[in-house]
């Protein structure tokens, strides 16, 4: 499977390479109060709430590294 920014947590999560890559890039998203209402939304939708943890600048390095992913 290929990730993008549109790819919902549950698949990033489910993918143990796609996973890592985003623990790297936001170490306490397993352990978030808010990840059972996460997991189906996208990456992007996610991204929005402040609360995600995400910047703008991180958000599109884990893109970027998601996508390098082979799919």
């Amino acid at each position: 499977m290929s990730f993008n920014r549109y790819s919902t947590v549950r698949q990033v999560l489910d993918d143990p390479k796609a996973r890592e890559v985003l623990l790297r890039h936001l170490p306490g998203a397993l352990t978030h109060p808010d990840l059972g209402m996460a997991m189906d939304m996208s990456l992007a939708s996610v991204a929005g709430y402040p609360e995600s943890g995400l910047t703008p600048a991180t958000f599109e390095a884990l893109v970027r590294d998601l996508e390098k992913l082979p799919g």
